[in-house]
């Protein structure tokens, strides 16, 4: 019986891990994680009853075989929620389906609604063309905004950077106002600086003018239109958040016969002078234990992928070396009520502001976005009726100054800031806070980047090594797109394959995120 060592119990690495079980009676499968949870940046973290997603996961997917896959696990609601029943909302129920008031195994249907926080009002985003952006903004900027969107129609700039990339699709104010000190603040750099590559994964084929074509279609209720990702108004989400779906994963890849190490860092993965892998080493306890396997799946970064492997050229070690990632910091932050006004037409319990998440282009703080789990769902907050419990997002480096504060001085930073955007009056409405810390939690497009094809080679030419999911192969993936990965991944363990292109080509063409629309 061959077997199949996996690194990390994220999406990618579970989902490889249960599709090998599940296709295949011939594999012995093993699941290195570093820590002791299951998800990665998609878990959960309970904090007295109180949850919370890290980084936010809409469930989103225009692959029928991801959808397929999400509706085994979790099948979609069959009855209304909590928050809908209160306040006689509807959202897509589908027959025969769990009740979320009886059961915890059931996927919600989500209103999606995020917006961008910006001078003190609220922006759609995308930015849409209606009145209330319009009085917002200003006539005379609209004005501006539109000669800017004009002149990228007839000077295209060259896309060298993702500064370029923004202003082709949005014109420079509307990029100078929505997305330049966004995106520095994200990644520590300028947009300047960086590739065009991450918007063209991460975007899409957003634009003012994709903007415009689905605001007609709407108004002509034209059948089958195309939706952006960015601009889906409805999403699955597990009644309790989206490390659950890792935890069942988990739990039903051990019950068909998989191992799960858990607090096992690896790092040594051992290869032989043929450049075939031999197996690898991880640390628990202290202690250093060898494991010897005929397939390596890694989802860890590629980094330290590499460079905890033998006899890799320099060349390669020192692109390894220079792969950059962005940190990110999260305070869970439990209050009374939030100061900001309901002026949309979405009920919500306590009339807080619907939205998912909030895009901060404040200039005066640090804070990058924040989240209302009262909104992904009413089974998040342990009191939905008398608490809102929000998520306040910060990008920082591992090390640097925001990353070495207490928790207690972070979550304190938090508050504070919380009230000099009016979220809340005073930093003594806060009735408690939770931090949390994510190392690796986005793969950065600069620095040794511009060379990760050549890496890349370099992997493939190990036969048996299968790189899989967002750190995995150091691109910015969706959740959709880490499992599309595996499948891919174990669709050539089984065959044989040694052709790794369908792997690597998951998420890097546009109509692969815009195909297959139902």
């Amino acid at each position: 019986m061959k077997k199949v060592l996996i690194i990390g119990a994220g999406p990618a690495g579970l989902t490889a891990a249960y599709e090998l079980l599940d296709k295949s009676k011939d594999f012995e499968v093993t699941v290195f994680e570093e820590s002791d949870t299951f998800g990665g940046i998609s878990r959960t973290v309970n904090y007295k009853g109180n949850r919370m997603d890290m980084g936010g996961h809409r469930f989103f997917s225009k692959v029928p075989e991801v959808n397929q896959w999400w509706e085994k696990m979790l099948p979609t609601q069959g009855a209304m929620p909590f928050d809908d029943i209160k306040l006689g909302r509807t959202s897509t129920v589908k027959e025969g389906g769990p009740d979320p008031e009886t059961t915890d195994r059931v996927m919600l249907r989500r209103n999606r609604l995020s917006r961008i926080f910006y001078k003190s009002n609220f922006f759609d985003y995308p930015i849409s063309l209606k009145f209330e952006t319009i009085k917002n903004m200003g006539f005379g900027t609209t004005i501006v905004v539109g000669f800017s969107y004009l002149k990228t129609i007839f000077h295209k700039r060259e896309e060298k950077s993702l500064e370029d990339f923004y202003i082709n699709r949005f014109g420079k104010k509307l990029y100078s106002m929505f997305f330049e000190h966004y995106t520095e603040n994200l990644w520590g750099r300028h947009p300047s600086e960086i590739s065009p590559e991450w918007g063209a994964q991460r975007v899409k084929g957003l634009s003012i003018s994709a903007i415009i074509k689905d605001i007609f279609g709407k108004i002509f209720h034209k059948k089958n239109r195309k939706v952006e990702t960015s601009l889906i108004e409805e999403f699955a989400y597990p009644k309790l958040g989206p490390g659950e779906l890792w935890e069942l994963t988990a739990a039903d890849f051990e019950k068909m016969g998989g191992t799960i190490i858990k607090n096992a860092k690896v790092v040594k993965v051992l290869k032989d002078e043929n450049n075939h892998l031999t197996g690898l080493v991880y640390e628990q306890d202290g202690k250093e234990i060898q494991v010897d396997g005929d397939y390596v799946i890694s989802s860890m970064p590629v980094k330290d992928l590499v460079m905890g492997m033998n006899d890799v050229p320099a060349e390669m070690l020192a692109i390894a070396e220079g792969l950059p990632y962005r940190d990110y910091m999260t305070a869970g932050v439990l209050v009374p009520r939030l100061l900001l006004q309901n002026k949309t037409k979405i009920k919500t319990i306590g009339n807080i502001v619907p939205d998912n998440w909030v895009y901060v282009h404040d200039r005066s703080v640090k804070m990058g976005r924040f989240q209302i789990y009262n909104n992904w769902s009413p089974y998040m907050v342990k009191d939905i009726e008398h608490t809102v419990w929000v998520g306040l997002e910060y990008f920082c480096n591992e090390g640097d100054e925001m990353w070495s504060m207490t928790d207690d001085e972070f979550g304190r930073m938090g508050i504070a800031e919380m009230a000099k955007m009016g979220l809340i009056e005073k930093e003594s409405d806060a009735i408690d806070f939770h931090v949390e810390r994510v190392k690796k939690a986005y793969p950065a497009y600069f620095d040794t980047y511009e060379h990760m094809d050549e890496l890349r080679e370099y992997l493939n030419t190990i036969d048996n090594l299968f790189c899989v999911g967002r750190n995995g192969q150091h691109r910015y993936n969706n959740l959709d797109h880490s499992m599309c990965t595996s499948f891919e991944t174990v669709k050539c363990i089984l065959s044989g394959s040694t052709d790794k292109s369908a792997i690597w080509n998951v998420n890097t063409e546009k109509e692969y995120h815009e195909s297959n629309e139902k």
